[in-house]
């Protein structure tokens, strides 16, 4: 992958605590993936493929058909049925044309435990989520 993909990953906070060696290695770790408008990434009920990771575009998140976020550039999805080993919870859909990366599932947990930083801002992130989704319910 070319050093455009390692100067985005060095730019979203995801990865933002990396130095530049790690993030060549992030790179190559992933590969990129290109989604068509209107196609769905990933669907609900349906085993998940992998983890992803928008560098440019934008998703929709949509649960039985209701859309419940959007996604943009920096933003990750698929962690959850991987985490799980559970189905996903929600269909994910392109909006605009995606330019992603993308971590097959079985690979995810050697990626977390090798780079404990960007485990960390991914559990914070998903403290967020949660935080949201508890005050949507209120």
């Amino acid at each position: 992958m070319g050093e455009d993909v390692v100067d985005t990953l060095a730019s979203l906070t995801l990865f933002a605590d990396l130095t530049r060696p790690q993030l060549e290695a992030v790179a190559h770790t992933f590969e990129e993936e290109i989604v068509p408008e209107g196609q769905r990434v990933i669907r609900q009920g349906f085993a998940g493929t992998g983890f992803y990771v928008i560098l440019e575009g934008e998703a929709s998140v949509r649960v039985d058909g209701e859309e419940r976020a959007t996604l943009g550039r920096g933003d990750f999805f698929g962690e959850v049925s991987i985490l799980l080993g559970a189905p996903p919870i929600a269909d994910v859909v392109a909006t605009r044309p995606l330019r992603c990366l993308v971590l097959p599932g079985p690979e995810l947990e050697r990626f977390l435990v090798g780079y404990p930083r960007v485990t960390y801002r991914l559990v914070q992130t998903l403290a967020r989520r949660l935080q949201s989704a508890t005050q949507w319910r209120s």
